[in-house]
This record gives structure tokens, C-alpha cells and sequence, in this order.
């Protein structure tokens, strides 16, 4: 038995959060650990090797060596020597001044040869070209891989992966997948796959863990409680998925959406190449697109098509080398030229909640603070004011206004996200990803309000997604991007 965990029980402050887990895995065995946001599943596979800040009472052996009650002297060297940790967004979790190379000599705590560099990449699909870059210049499957090549290195005995394609398109997140497969058949790795997704885990688990508010409401073989799943909550996560609105069902009368919002004209993208040869990557080119008063479109495609870099373009948020673009009639300014008063009527929502809200702030502050740059004229008790209101029409009550990010589940952090943008009142929502990182229930509920948001607030809304489903669900155009244009942007929604 590679790990084995008994009577698992997680406390932060006075809440208990995981409750009597239990769970064993064997040498080449893949454990999932499912559920929706806020039940546990982060905490149960982190907590026992000092990776959060909590009280853990119960038993966790890896390899017959007693982890619970252990100094975090104790675990640093365990960790770094028989664990592996994929974590859920590579870009925060990798450092930014290191390149690719530096990276995986680190992972590695060897000096390591450019043959054996370059093999560690091979065996996760990536050409040593990439060897001298940074973070930011890869992809978001290429960061992916980077890191799962990072937590081999070292040729651990457990692999614990939390949410490791959740912000990939459909055909990455099969590609990471199978890699993780191969490595685990390959090297002996038992396998601890964290994921919201039951559906997703069925091909590649051997046991499947269901958690329901920090206990466990299912434990078994894989194919059984897929097939013939005992709990109630089991059955809804697998029946969860989002439905397309009828198109008789309107969130807005259309015919609003035929005032213009904003119309973008020619808009052209690059980026430096990396190396000393220098010249320029297009990224966007020339794409024109608009979105009248209420409307909500949608720009859907893979990792790496340039959705989310003319996204930031066009909401003056990242650069722009050509094009021009019109807000009700009237050219918005360059990004350094851009002043509160255009900022306040374009918000952004982001991929990721926990790493765009402070984790020092109170919730209260976070969604107040714009109104400070925004609205200069408001009080501070009116800012408040403001902002508890706000935090309501998001369904967040004001208990949660004294809270920390760190307080709440992936679900209550992107409300406030989304609170925090609507704060000002904007006229249109940018939407990068911003339900990516969440299970379908909670997805689902997201959608909802941003319906009620849209019909009471007459909102427009522009959303990045590799979503197609999430993207009918809300949006009345759904636009395709490759390669840096735009396939079908005539086509509504439901054409095929």
C-alpha cells in the first residue's frame, strides 16, 4: 500500500471541514476524489502534507510513515522526495523568473544534463525548444505538461494531481489525461486525481471517492459507481449538465441588441518571439466583431486560438497593434489613455477568483474598493452601502462581508468576483473563463444568475470559453476563433 488514510478529520478555526475520511491507494492505482465546489476534496489531498493551514486529526501513512503530527521539518523532506503535486493552475504555481530548464532542474534537486532535460521533456510530448522560455510565453497545455514533467522528476512514489485540466479545452484535457495514464502505468505511480467532474474521471480511475460537504458519500470501484451509483448526491453529479436556452426564450427583448454597444474593427494582436532572432507572432489578425445593448456573445476555442488575447484587447486590458474600437458610436482611447470614466462601463471577470481577490482583503472591501477610482464622488458609507447591495443582487448575504477569500468555496469566490464587477454599474461584462475552474452544479448556477443579471440590468456580456455547452447556455451568438480569426461570425447560436 503506497497511502493509506484513516478517519480523516480537517478543521479550520472552529469549522470542521472533512469529516472521518477513508481511503487507501495501491502501487499503479488511480483514487478519484469528486465532488462539487467547497466539499473537501482540495483539503482532503493537501492537508496531510502541510499544504494548508489547518488542524488535522486521523491518520494519513505513505509508504507506512505517519504524516498526521508530523513538523512541517519533518514533511518538507518527504514531500520533496516521495510526492508529487500537480496543482490547478500552472501559472500561479510555477515561478516566473525561472525558465522551463531551471524548473525541472529544480523539481529534479540534481544538476541535471541537456540530454536528460530534454528526455524528461520528450516523455510528456514537448520539444527542448521550449527549454529557455518562461511561463508566459507557453501555452496553457504547454505550462500543464511542464508541471506534470516537474512532478516526475524527482520519481515520486504518489502523485496527488488537484483539478489538472480544468482550465483546458475538451481535446487538452484528454491529451493531459492520457499522460498522466501513461506515466502512472510506466513508472509504478499511484495516483490521487482530484477533479469536479465525475464524467470526465471514468476512463481513467480504479476508484472512484464521491465527497459531499467534507464526507464521504460514496467509495468503490470506479465502473460501479458509475454505472450503479448507491448515493442520491452521486446520481445528481452525474445527471448534472447545462442546457441550452430556447431560442424563444429571449433573457432581453432581441430587438435591443440592434443598438450598437461596441463594435471592434481590424483588430490585430502579436507578440515578440522568444530567442535572439527576434520578429513578431500574430496572434489576432484583423478580426472585427460587436455587441449590441443587452446581448451576450460568445468567443469559443482551443488553447492557444487568441480568444482571451482579443478579449483584453478589445476591453483595453492588454495590448492592441492595430484596429479600432467603438463604444457607442465614440473611439475608446489607447490602453494608457484610458481613464476611469471608460473603465467603469467595461468590467472583467477572471478565470481564476482565488488568484484575482486579495486573500488579505474582507469581502466587503474587495467589491467596495473599485468605487474608490470609479465613482470618486461616493462616500466611504456609501461605497459600503453600495457594496453590500451589490453582494445581495449576487446572492451572497451580508455574513459574507466580513469573510477572506480563503473562507469561501470556488463558487462564493467567483460571485464575489462577479460582485465586484458589477459594482460600478458597467454596461458589459468580460468574461475570461470565469466558470473554468468549477464543477457543473455550481456552473449551472452561475449561469442562472448571470441570466437575472442580464434581464434586470439590460447587461451585455462578451465570454471567453472553450465551453461550447456553457456558452449556448448563456449567449445569444456564439462565435468560433482558430488560429487567431474568427470562423463564424455571422452564425446564431443554434446553427450548426
Amino acid at each position: 500500500m503506497v497511502y493509506a488514510v484513516e478517519h480523516l478529520r480537517i478543521r479550520i478555526g472552529d469549522q470542521t471541514l472533512v469529516d472521518d475520511v477513508s481511503f487507501s491507494i495501491r502501487t499503479g492505482e488511480c483514487l478519484a476524489v469528486v465532488g462539487e465546489s467547497g466539499s473537501g476534496k482540495t483539503l482532503t489531498s493537501f492537508a496531510p502534507f502541510g499544504l494548508v493551514a489547518a488542524r488535522v486529526n486521523g491518520s494519513a501513512r505513505l509508504g507506512g510513515t505517519e504524516l498526521v503530527g508530523m513538523s512541517e521539518a519533518a514533511l518538507g523532506p518527504i514531500r520533496a522526495a516521495q510526492v508529487g503535486f500537480i496543482f490547478q493552475q500552472p501559472l500561479n504555481a510555477l515561478t516566473p523568473h525561472l525558465t522551463v530548464a531551471a524548473h525541472l532542474a529544480e523539481a529534479a534537486k540534481t544538476r541535471l544534463t541537456h540530454a536528460a532535460v530534454q528526455e524528461m521533456l520528450a516523455e510528456v510530448g514537448l520539444s527542448d525548444a521550449l527549454l529557455c522560455r518562461y511561463p508566459h510565453q507557453l501555452s496553457g497545455g504547454q505550462r500543464q505538461r511542464v508541471m506534470i514533467a516537474m512532478s516526475v522528476a524527482h520519481d515520486p512514489k504518489l502523485l496527488v494531481a488537484d483539478e489538472p485540466t480544468t482550465a483546458l479545452d475538451a481535446a487538452l484535457r484528454e491529451e493531459v489525461m492520457a499522460l498522466i495514464d501513461t506515466l502512472r502505468l510506466k513508472r509504478g505511480l499511484a495516483v490521487l486525481l482530484v477533479s469536479h467532474d465525475l464524467a470526465s474521471v471514468a476512463a481513467h480511475a480504479d476508484q472512484i471517492m464521491v465527497l459531499k460537504s467534507g464526507v464521504v458519500a460514496e467509495l468503490g470501484d470506479a465502473r460501479a459507481v458509475l454505472e450503479h451509483p448507491s448515493s442520491d448526491y452521486t446520481r445528481a453529479l452525474l445527471g448534472a449538465r447545462l442546457r441550452s436556452r430556447p431560442d424563444d426564450d429571449p433573457i432581453i427583448a432581441a430587438s435591443q441588441y440592434d443598438q450598437p454597444l461596441l463594435t471592434a474593427t481590424d483588430i490585430s494582436v502579436s507578440f515578440p518571439k522568444p530567442g535572439w532572432r527576434g520578429g513578431r507572432t500574430l496572434v489576432v489578425n484583423r478580426v472585427a466583431l460587436s455587441v449590441g445593448r443587452g446581448e451576450a456573445v460568445a468567443i469559443v476555442g482551443g488553447s492557444g486560438s487568441g480568444k482571451s488575447t482579443l478579449a483584453r484587447a478589445i476591453a483595453r486590458l492588454g495590448p492592441c497593434d492595430a484596429g479600432e474600437i467603438m463604444w457607442k458610436g465614440t473611439p475608446l482611447p489607447a490602453r494608457h489613455k484610458m481613464r476611469p470614466a471608460h473603465r467603469r462601463f467595461i468590467q472583467p471577470v477572471f478565470q481564476d477568483p482565488q488568484a484575482s481577490l486579495d486573500p488579505l482583503w474582507r469581502i466587503i472591501d474587495i467589491v467596495a474598493e473599485p468605487l474608490r477610482y470609479l465613482c470618486p464622488e461616493l462616500t466611504r458609507a456609501e461605497r459600503r452601502e453600495r457594496a453590500l447591495a451589490t453582494l445581495d443582487s449576487v446572492e451572497l448575504s451580508a455574513d459574507y462581508a466580513p469573510r477572506t477569500p480563503r473562507q469561501l468555496s470556488g463558487g462564493q469566490a467567483q460571485r464575489v468576483a462577479i460582485a465586484r464587477a458589477l459594482v460600478s454599474d458597467p454596461e458589459l461584462l468580460l468574461l475570461d473563463e470565469a466558470t473554468s475552474a468549477l464543477d457543473v452544479l455550481t456552473v449551472t448556477g452561475i449561469v442562472n444568475l448571470l441570466r437575472q443579471l442580464r434581464a434586470a440590468r439590460t447587461l451585455s456580456v462578451l465570454m471567453i470559453t472553450h465551453d461550447r455547452a456553457l456558452a449556448d447556455a448563456l449567449c445569444d451568438r456564439v462565435l468560433t476563433m482558430d488560429a487567431g480569426q474568427l470562423k463564424n461570425a455571422s452564425q446564431l447560436k443554434n446553427d450548426s
